[in-house]
């Protein structure tokens, strides 16, 4: 990058000034060469950083080569270096711009044509969390326009840590301990070289037992070919014996590959060395499949889902655990799976006795021992099943007190399951002993979308212990929704708030609440005036948005006019 000569030309414009690589045509090259009105927030010799002027976040910012560099698909091996001093940068912006939560941003590159400004320019958005509809879809994640890398590199974690959080997770492979890395393995060589050996040996003594893996990420190796990178490591200190079977220590050679699968480079882009510390649990996702599971309905969560909700209520052992829409009890099995004891309720009174139409194909009619209970005897968790039973959400069952550790829940949005309540007022007086007769059934009646979410934060603020957790699904419609909407009360504080895209035009926020303060009746009257529960006014709203994919008539809302269109989404 120091001449013309090393840098592909631009349109026959790329011209040499002084030492630089410079695009007289190029806006980003004009903006770091100090010939736009733009300020700069960084400058130095390899990494320049300005703010993005349609920013996709609350922060948004460019970080780009000083040089010129014409995009990402032009990288090659000698420019990790450089894309590493960009991703250096983007943190320290952020860090000095007093954003402190480094896991809730996204950096990334757009993949050509997908770039408006042929000019190498990493995005730094924060908080990730807070990217509205567009820009989620601008910047998604693994998406074929839109690359970032699939091995993350933590520091400031002890191996206790590390497989803590293995033990837990449904969304991370493998953890390993960086004793290496370059990009070929000359540079490996160097750098696990330079590596304290006294880190190395304890896993390296006469005694022990270890093997070598080689893991590749989007290409696959021959067996000899794994063989020579195997052979490549003789130069590292191992005095154990070779046991492929059960080593006292596994050892890990990855190779990172890219994201393209219709572009794999001959040689890995980057290679990585460690000593392996646990995986992850992805398994759970295969061994509690819906699929396989003995109990399901229309809507059982799937088993990732049910899992990752788990953890984020913090689920442990010898928790009571509660979901006021039980269903068929999918996520009462994921928290079972983490000790904690667990109950629910739901309206259908088919679902929760297991009777009725079955959801599986090829079946007609539910079996006599399809329940709730039957999932949990299924996964060794039956002991940890307190009961479930028929129970309006709506209605107090429950005596006043902290009695949960979390909630944790998919309410119904009117989509494959109604939105019902109990419309009965009459006053329930328990029957005579000697009453044979049939039980009442009151009738059902509409269950506002914003009165389920009040009812539900009303619940957990008076029923969840301080410090419990609220863990709920939010259906938005997507061209309209903003952070604002999400629903809040004075005792629970929120901690996260996640997406998961259904359509173009729909999908559902995953809403994790921490419940800081015991509810006065001050609270509640504030968490009755608030406007954020207004979207979702009106039964099946969401439903009609859902299906239709347009937006609603011409309407009011804060005082403020908003304009909506109605149109087909085909």
């Amino acid at each position: 990058m120091a001449s013309s000569a090393n840098t592909p030309a631009v349109d026959g414009e790329l011209v040499q000034k002084g030492q630089d690589s410079y695009d007289k045509k190029c806006i980003f090259c004009k903006i770091v060469n100090g010939e736009m009105d733009t300020e700069l927030l960084h400058s130095d010799e390899d990494a320049s950083c300005f703010r993005d002027i349609r920013p996709g976040a609350p922060h948004h910012y460019l970080v780009v080569p000083t040089k010129h560099v014409g995009n990402c698909k032009s990288l090659r091996k000698e420019h990790i270096p450089l894309v590493e001093k960009l991703v250096e940068t983007g943190k320290a912006i952020l860090q000095k711009n007093n954003v402190s939560d480094l896991n809730d941003v996204r950096f990334g590159f757009h993949w050509p044509p997908f770039h408006s400004v042929a000019h190498l320019h990493l995005h730094v958005l924060a908080p990730a969390s807070q990217m509205g509809f567009i820009s989620r879809f601008i910047y998604r994640l693994n998406s074929y326009w839109f690359i970032t890398s699939p091995f993350w590199r933590l520091n400031g974690l002890s191996e206790d840590d590390v497989r803590s959080v293995m033990a837990r997770t449904v969304c991370a492979k493998s953890a390993f301990e960086l004793w290496g890395h370059g990009r070929t393995l000359s540079e490996l060589k160097s750098s696990l070289l330079e590596y304290p050996r006294e880190h190395m040996m304890p896993f390296l003594q006469p005694e022990s037992t270890y093997k070598i893996n080689v893991y590749t990420f989007n290409k696959t190796l021959l067996f000899q070919d794994r063989i020579e990178r195997i052979d490549a490591l003789d130069f590292l200190p191992f005095q154990g014996k070779v046991n492929l079977k059960d080593p006292d220590h596994t050892f890990c050679l990855l190779e990172d590959y890219g994201l393209d699968p219709n572009d794999i480079p001959e040689e890995p882009l980057y290679i990585y060395f460690g000593r392996f510390i646990a995986d992850g649990q992805r398994e759970l996702i295969r061994s509690h499949s819906v699929k396989k599971r003995h109990f399901i309905g229309n809507t059982s969560m799937d088993a990732g889902l049910s899992f990752i909700m788990a953890n984020h209520g913090r689920v442990k052992a010898h928790d009571l655990v509660y979901d006021p829409f039980v269903g068929t009890g999918s996520l009462l099995v994921a928290c079972s799976h983490f000790g904690a004891y667990v109950c629910g309720t739901d309206i259908d009174y088919n679902t929760i006795h297991g009777v009725g139409k079955a959801s599986r194909k090829n079946q007609k009619w539910r079996g006599p021992d399809e329940n709730i209970r039957a999932n949990l005897r299924q996964y060794g968790t039956e002991c940890l099943y307190v009961d479930v039973m028929v129970s309006d959400a709506s209605k107090p069952v429950w005596r006043n007190g902290a009695l949960f550790d979390a909630i944790i829940t998919d309410p119904p949005y009117g989509i494959r399951e109604s939105t019902r309540r109990t419309g009965s007022h009459k006053e329930i007086t328990a029957p005579p002993e000697n009453f044979a007769g049939e039980s009442h059934v009151p009738v059902s009646m509409e269950y506002h979308l914003s009165d389920i979410f009040a009812d539900l934060l009303n619940f957990a603020a008076h029923h969840l212990v301080l410090g419990g957790r609220l863990v709920y699904w939010l259906p938005i419609y997507r061209p309209e929704y903003c952070e604002e909407m999400v629903p809040l009360h004075p005792c629970l504080t929120l901690i996260s708030n996640c997406e998961q895209t259904l359509s173009s035009h729909t999908s559902r926020r995953l809403i994790t609440m921490e419940k800081t303060k015991e509810p006065e009746n001050a609270d509640e009257l504030a968490q009755l005036a608030d406007s954020r529960f207004s979207p979702y006014q009106g039964h099946n709203s969401f439903r009609e948005k859902y299906f239709s994919g347009v937006t609603k008539k011409n309407g009011k809302g804060n005082g403020k006019e908003q304009h909506r269109t109605k149109e087909n989404d085909g």
